[in-house]
């Protein structure tokens, strides 16, 4: 039997970031604070991985109350009807010794579409309680209106208020779950 080993995020090492242009000059940066995530691989092999992450975009918090609450209204995420975003990872293929893509579909608002991400891996430790932990900078760009996020304002001066490429950046640390 093959031997399997499960993964958890530790929510307090993890950062589920992303930025998007604002009036096409400056960026907004914001995160997600409620996310999980299980990933099962062969052994340490990571390159096996069997990937389920999800969050709730209802925690985004970009420093604003007042845009994060449009960001949770149905003009974007719309979290009373869609209160999950799922990624589903399929490959992790290798760039070079600790760089990979990784390749999944990613479903917002209900809709699925396929992406690729970019993967620095920090290596495997024991931190000083004895517990494994894995390390992962990821990287990627999306066009939020694949999604149905269409909301936006044109500018007088000519283009619109709020990008539509959004870029996804998030820092990992799993934990290996103990056999019982």
């Amino acid at each position: 039997m093959e031997n399997k080993t499960t993964w958890v995020i530790d929510p307090a090492h993890t950062e589920v970031a992303f930025k998007v242009k604002h009036l096409m000059i400056t960026n907004v940066k914001g995160i997600f604070s409620d996310f999980t995530a299980a990933v099962s691989t062969s052994g340490d092999d990571f390159s096996t991985a069997d990937i389920n992450f999800s969050l709730k975009p209802a925690s985004i918090s970009t420093g604003n109350a007042d845009r994060d609450a449009h960001l949770r209204s149905a003009d974007f995420f719309d979290v009373e009807n869609y209160p999950e975003l799922k990624f589903t990872g399929s490959s992790l293929k290798p760039k070079s010794d600790d760089e990979y893509v990784l390749t999944g579909d990613l479903t917002i608002k209900g809709i699925s579409k396929p992406v690729n991400l970019d993967v620095e891996f920090g290596g495997i430790v024991a931190d000083p309680w004895g517990n494994e932990k894995a390390g992962f900078s990821i990287n990627g760009k999306i066009n939020r209106k694949d999604w149905g996020l269409n909301w936006n304002a044109a500018l007088e001066a000519g283009g619109v208020l709020v990008g539509e490429e959004v870029k996804i950046s998030a820092d990992i640390e799993l934990l290996k779950v103990k056999a019982s």
